[in-house]
C-alpha cells in the first residue's frame, strides 16, 4: 500500500470513528516522518473528497477528538512532539469540516500552531516541572447579606432563600432561581463570581441562561421587577435571554450597555483586553456607549475600546473562535503570543511574565481546555518559543 493510500485509509478510519489507538499512532508516525511537505497535498486531496461525503452533517464532534487526544497523551508511550511545517503564508488547517486537519491538530500535542516564520523550529531542553490541571466548574455565590456559598463543593438542592426566591443547585451543577421575589418589595441582589481556573452556569429568575468564563462575575436581582431586567458583568459571559417585550434585558459591562429583548450573544469585557467585544449569535441587540448606539445583526461583533466611546462593528465575526470557550476549547485565528497567554493564564490560574522583547509569533489552531498546562505548552516549543516554569504557577517566556 502506497503512502497516499495508507494516509487516506487512516484518515478515513478516524473520520468514521473506527480508528484504533494503533492506527492513531501510525497516522502520527506518517506525519512526523514527512519531510517533503507531500502530506499537506494529500491532506488537501482528502479534504476535497471527504467534504462531499460529510455534506449535511453537523461538523466534527469536539468531544470525540478531545477524548482521542487524552488517549494518545495518557498512553504508556509518550506522544510524539508537534510537527511544525514551514509555511510562507497562512494555511487554513482549521476549516470546520476539515476532519483530517482536526485529527492531526488535536492528536499531535493537543494544539496545532502554524507560524508565519519560515525558520526551522528550535528544540528546547526543559526540566520536569509540576504540572497544572485545567480549570473546571468553580464559582462563589455572594448573597444579599454578604454571606458566601462555594458552589463547586455545595450539595445539590436548595442552597438559600432570598425573600420568596429559592436558590437551587440542580443535578447538572447549574444554579437556578425560582419564586416570587421579596414580599416587602425590596430588591435583593446576588453576585456569582468564577475564580481564575473556573467556569459556571446560571439560570436567572426569568429563565435566562448565563455561562460565565474564568475570572468573571455577574450581579443580578433575585427577582426581576419594574420595567427592565438589568445585570452587571465583568470578564466574559454568554447569554441566552428569554424574550419579554414588556421588560427588556440590559447588560452593563464597563463603559458599555447592551439592550436586548430575546437573543443569544457573548460579551468579553476582561480588563486586560483592549476592547469590550459583544458578539451576536441570533436575535438583535443594541450596543450603547456614551451618546452612541449601534444595533447588531447575527454574526456581527461590536468592539468598544476599554477607555473610549467609539463603536467598531465587524460584519463577519469568527463565531466559532468567540464561542470556543463555552464548547471546551481555546481557539486562535492569527492570534499573537500575549493573546494566547492571557487565555491560558485565566484558565490555568498562572502568571505570565516576559523576559526581554515579546516574541513575534502568530498562532492559529484549537486546544482542548481539558488538557493539562504542560500538554498545551508542549506545542509552543515547536514554534521557537522558549519558556520556563517558576514556583509551579508562573510561566516565564524567554527571548
Amino acid at each position: 500500500m502506497s503512502t497516499s493510500e495508507k494516509l487516506t485509509y487512516l484518515l478515513e478510519q478516524v473520520r468514521l470513528r473506527r480508528a484504533t489507538t494503533a492506527e492513531y499512532r501510525e497516522l502520527l508516525q506518517l506525519i512526523s516522518d514527512d519531510e517533503s511537505g507531500e502530506i499537506v497535498k494529500l491532506l488537501d486531496a482528502f479534504h476535497s473528497a471527504s467534504a462531499a461525503a460529510d455534506a449535511g452533517n453537523a461538523g466534527y464532534d469536539h468531544a470525540y477528538w478531545q477524548q482521542a487526544v487524552k488517549e494518545i497523551l495518557d498512553a504508556d508511550q509518550p506522544a510524539r512532539e508537534l510537527v511544525i511545517l514551514p509555511v510562507k503564508s497562512r494555511v487554513h488547517f482549521l476549516q470546520r469540516y476539515w476532519w483530517a486537519a482536526a485529527c492531526i491538530i488535536l492528536l499531535t500535542a493537543g494544539a496545532y500552531y502554524l507560524s508565519r516564520q519560515t525558520q526551522q523550529p528550535v528544540m528546547v531542553n526543559r526540566a520536569p516541572v509540576k504540572d497544572v490541571a485545567p480549570g473546571g466548574n468553580r464559582a462563589v455565590l455572594t448573597l444579599s447579606d454578604g454571606s458566601e456559598i462555594t458552589l463547586d463543593s455545595a450539595g445539590n438542592g436548595v442552597l438559600a432563600q432570598q425573600g420568596n426566591t429559592r436558590i437551587t443547585k440542580l443535578n447538572n451543577g447549574q444554579l437556578a432561581y425560582s419564586g416570587a421575589g421579596n414580599p416587602e418589595g425590596k430588591v435583593l441582589y446576588n453576585t456569582m463570581s468564577t475564580p481564575l481556573g473556573g467556569q459556571y452556569q446560571l439560570i436567572l429568575p426569568d429563565g435566562t441562561g448565563v455561562w460565565l468564563n474564568a475570572a468573571s462575575s455577574i450581579s443580578y436581582p433575585t427577582a426581576f421587577t419594574g420595567n427592565e431586567r438589568s445585570v452587571t458583568v465583568t470578564g466574559e459571559a454568554y447569554f441566552e435571554v428569554v424574550k419579554n417585550e414588556k421588560m427588556p434585558f440590559r447588560v452593563k459591562a464597563g463603559n458599555t450597555t447592551i439592550d436586548v429583548l430575546g437573543t443569544h450573544f457573548n460579551i468579553n469585557a476582561y480588563k486586560d483586553e483592549a476592547s469590550i467585544n459583544t458578539t451576536l449569535l441570533e436575535g438583535a441587540v443594541r450596543v450603547n456607549v456614551s451618546q452612541q448606539q449601534q444595533q447588531l445583526r447575527p454574526g456581527q461583533q461590536a468592539r468598544v475600546p476599554a477607555n473610549g466611546t467609539s463603536i467598531q462593528v465587524v460584519d463577519h465575526a469568527d463565531i466559532s473562535e468567540v464561542m470556543a470557550w463555552k464548547a471546551g476549547f481555546f481557539s486562535f485565528n492569527d492570534a499573537d503570543l500575549p493573546t494566547v497567554m492571557r487565555q491560558l493564564s485565566r484558565w490555568y490560574n498562572v502568571e505570565v511574565k516576559y523576559e526581554g522583547n515579546i516574541p513575534q509569533r502568530v498562532f492559529t489552531g484549537e486546544i482542548g481546555r481539558n488538557l493539562t498546562l504542560s500538554q498545551v505548552l508542549k506545542g509552543l516549543t515547536k514554534t521557537r518559543i522558549k519558556y520556563r516554569i517558576e514556583n509551579g504557577n508562573r510561566i516565564v517566556i524567554q527571548p
